[in-house]
């Protein structure tokens, strides 16, 4: 992928003297004006992130609408078997024992070799991980029961066995074959691995649930579900790894058939459940950093992050133009007003008070540490949005005269606005570092190396400013690990061997090792054929193999319906993509940081970083709105009601939500992973620039939705000061947002450019070391032969020829020979030995 993709055209220019646009044609000027009213017209999204959407939802994505009919199929196969067992009755109305039974007869019947018969009674099983739906009245009923068999089917080792059929079909040769071989692959061509998939994803996503009227045996289950999914217990790997290897089966083009969606979900939810959700991690971070003796984190950030408010975005062209008329005319009324004071009855004006034009672009005089929500009140709305990314016209700056201010609120009504940033400033160890370094060669001539405690011959300020950077001193697990893995490199003897926790993201780590580029580049590739802005290719890979029916469509309504269908089926495998990367990175970085480096090194070379600009480089908020979905079709609504008549107008209206979740969820994820690439990281940051990313961010500001903006504001300000004086000057909205929203780092002169970091360092040289350190960390904790040079030796003649030696069985036939060929016949020089080397 060639940088020169991702350059986006600036349609706005604006100059120092009057802030004026200079356009490039009409269709320009017409195409600014209907972004600006877009941007303007874009209202507050009441979206809160989590780990997944709510359940009925996770459940429904899991089936194409294509797949719609399947589940008729399911439910016949289903009571033309329970007829004879249950004598006409209904699988609610039987007992308990009676239900086990049959569940244990249908497993018995998964072993027979025919596999029309294997399939019938998977679509069985099917059928009551659905929550018998032809059996109830409502939606509410149908989970209830699907939850009540889905513990019913684990206990009776119902997943075993479906395990051991799903490796049969991965392995199975002739459906691979077959599949090569088709011009078009359709639904038809992975039917039993659609259905053993959905089966084991009914099996995760409802058992990961958890819910307040579990029972304590559902709640032992589910701790045991979870401590199987994590163990090497499949082939002395996790579950996960046979999920992985799917996936670049499927993208090297070996097994084409594979349904990839179903297997994304899967394997997203499998990581959900073994190593946990958002709100876990943030557990274990600190129960982690009370096990380092680290101080405790100084906040919460996913309550900080949920408590934030959207801010405006930046204004386009359009509003600038606007703005700037608006100001023209307000600047001759508020003369006229003056002239008409002036011709009164008094000879001297009434006095009034003197205020300065209030914009953040020349200074804020208010409270800078005051919320948007008292901002919003207290500015005009119509001056909200505008004058807020060119120069300010010079006419503005001068003193005006504006009528007394209203009185001040009483203080109860601020009780509710919180003062202050939301983030608690930070300093790293080597920023106090660097601080005095440069200290004392300014008062002192030379440097103490890293000392931090000797402030000897510094003037008291210094003294001050030092105090304060390490009251704010923020030492992370990630920095304990490095130094940690740096003395166990240095002295491997003496500290001995490392005991490592054999935690599930451990052990997924391990069995990700030998193949992790494979396994990234894969999900990469999938990624880029789900992307929005992906234009098809003839040598790109088909993911559309599970959402294509056998018979493409006739009509228009048929056309308009698969349409939409696919559009949903790449928003959920993007929604999949991006929710597994960044578990695993995040994941990954709490169990050991070099572990999280090796993946996030794989995810640069792979052009990850590209591969996010390219697919924000669009209409973001078309994407975030879209309606790609029918609801009347969503299971499990279409099984309990009767199917309406579909027309074009009810397709092309969609749902009535605000925001599509999945998409702003994949927005939100992709750009932490973003985040995650290039924290700290300057040769990464660069590509950023070279990348040209600047204006695409800006775009995605256009989304009033908090976390969004927030992980947008932190890529924008890790670069602003390899973007120019210019850039800064013109983005003042932007910078304040950044100062408002984005954790502060007390010495770091993000918005100046000063930093010693802005200089441009060898990038290359900065991965190559990276990579060293990643490979001497795998040497030295997963590479067993690697210590067999540091066992002591046994220098001892009897003790080494008392030694048990493990001989073959056979050995004493042909000892003599042996001897004769190994002993007898060599040549022994035995004057060599006193021969000087």
């Amino acid at each position: 992928m060639q940088a020169e993709d991702l350059e986006v055209p600036l349609l706005n220019n604006l100059n120092d003297n009057g802030g004026r646009l200079r356009s490039k044609g009409k269709d320009v000027f017409k195409e600014q004006q209907k972004e600006s009213e877009n941007s303007m017209e874009s209202p507050n999204l009441e979206f809160e992130y989590g780990d997944t959407d709510t359940l009925t939802v996770e459940l429904s994505e899991l089936y194409s609408y294509t797949e719609e009919p399947e589940f008729a199929l399911n439910r016949d196969y289903f009571e033309e078997d329970f007829k004879s067992h249950a004598r006409g009755r209904r699988w609610i109305d039987v007992s308990a024992e009676e239900r086990r039974a049959y569940v244990m007869r249908l497993l018995d019947a998964l072993e027979v070799t025919d596999r029309d018969k294997r399939l019938k009674v998977s679509r069985a099983i099917l059928y009551l991980a659905q929550g018998v739906f032809d059996e109830c009245d409502a939606e509410a009923d149908v989970l209830r029961w699907s939850r009540r068999n889905v513990f019913l089917l684990y206990d009776m080792g119902i997943f075993t066995a479906l395990l051991e059929l799903l490796s049969m079909e991965i392995d199975n040769n002739q459906a691979c074959s077959s599949a090569l071989r088709k011009p078009a692959i359709s639904l038809a061509d992975s039917t039993e691995l659609r259905v053993l998939l959905s089966i084991m994803y009914l099996m995760v996503e409802t058992v990961r649930v958890q819910t307040d009227d579990d029972n304590p045996e559902w709640r032992a289950t589910r701790e045991a579900f979870k401590n199987e999914l994590g163990a090497p217990l499949y082939n002395g790997e996790p579950f996960a790894l046979l999920l992985f290897s799917m996936v670049t089966k499927f993208c090297s083009m070996n097994a084409p058939h594979f349904p990839m969606k179903k297997v994304l979900l899967l394997l997203w939810k499998t990581i959900l459940f073994t190593l946990g959700g958002f709100e876990e991690l943030q557990e274990m971070k600190m129960r982690g950093r009370e096990r380092l003796n680290l101080p405790p984190l100084p906040e919460d950030s996913i309550k900080v992050v949920r408590a934030m408010r959207a801010a405006s975005p930046p204004a386009s062209a359009m509003e600038l133009i606007e703005q700037q008329q608006q100001q023209k005319r307000g600047r001759r009324s508020r003369r006229s007003a003056f002239v008409d004071s002036l011709e009164g009855d008094s000879p001297f004006p009434k006095k009034q008070p003197l205020v300065k034009q209030d914009s953040l672009d020349t200074y804020n005089e208010r409270d800078p540490f005051k919320n948007d929500d008292v901002r919003d009140e207290e500015e005009d709305p119509e001056d909200g949005d505008g004058g807020m990314e060119g120069e300010v016209d010079p006419l503005d700056r001068d003193v005006i005269i504006q009528p007394p201010p209203p009185p001040l609120r009483p203080p109860a009504e601020r009780v509710n606005f919180p003062k202050g940033l939301p983030w608690a400033p930070k300093v790293r160890e080597k920023d106090i570092e660097h601080f005095l370094e440069n200290s004392r060669n300014k008062f002192i001539g030379f440097t103490l190396g890293n000392d931090t405690e000797t402030l000897v011959g510094l003037p008291r300020p210094i003294h001050e400013s030092v105090k304060t950077l390490k009251q704010h001193k923020y030492v992370s697990i990630a920095e304990v690990q490095m130094k940690r893995e740096e003395e166990l490199q240095q002295c491997p003897l003496s500290l001995g061997e490392e005991e490592v926790d054999e935690t599930p993201a451990e052990m997924l780590y391990l069995g990700m090792l030998p193949n992790l580029s494979q396994y990234v580049i894969a999900l990469l590739k999938l990624l880029l054929a789900a992307a929005p802005t992906s234009k098809a290719k003839t040598d790109s890979i088909n993911i559309l193999a599970d959402v294509l029916p056998e018979e493409m469509p006739i009509t228009v309504l048929q056309s308009m319906k698969l349409g939409i269908d696919v559009n949903r089926h790449k928003e959920i495998i993007v929604k999949a993509i991006s929710a597994l990367l960044l578990l695993l990175l995040k994941h990954l970085k709490l169990n050991h940081v070099y572990q999280f480096e090796i993946v996030s090194q794989h995810l640069v070379f792979a052009n990850c970083i590209p591969l996010i600009l390219k697919f924000f480089n669009q209409n973001i908020m078309s994407y975030i709105s879209a309606k790609n979905s029918i609801c009347v079709l969503d299971f499990p609504h279409c099984a309990v009601h009767e199917m309406p008549e579909l027309t074009a107008e009810s397709l092309e209206a969609g749902d009535n939500n605000q925001f599509c979740w999945r998409n702003l969820f994949s927005c939100i994820n992709l750009l932490r992973i973003l985040n995650k690439l290039t924290k700290w990281k300057h040769s990464r940051t660069m590509m950023l620039v070279v990348f040209k990313s600047a204006p695409i961010l800006k775009r995605a500001l256009k989304v009033k939705q908090a976390m969004m903006q927030l992980y947008v504001l932190k890529l924008l300000k890790i670069q602003t000061k390899y973007l120019g004086r210019q850039w800064r000057k013109s983005n003042m909205k932007t910078m304040s947002a950044i100062y408002q929203k984005v954790r502060h780092r007390l010495n770091d002169d993000w918005a100046y450019g000063n930093d010693i970091d802005a200089r441009p360092w060898d990038f290359q040289a900065e991965e190559c070391a990276l990579r060293e350190s990643i490979e001497k960390f795998n040497s030295r904790r997963y590479d067993k032969n690697r210590n067999g040079h540091l066992a002591p030796v046994d220098n001892c003649l009897q003790s080494v020829l008392g030694q048990r030696v493990d001989l073959p069985d056979d050995f004493h036939y042909s000892y003599e020979m042996w001897l004769e060929r190994e002993v007898f016949s060599q040549p022994i020089e035995w004057e060599g030995l006193l021969v000087e080397p």
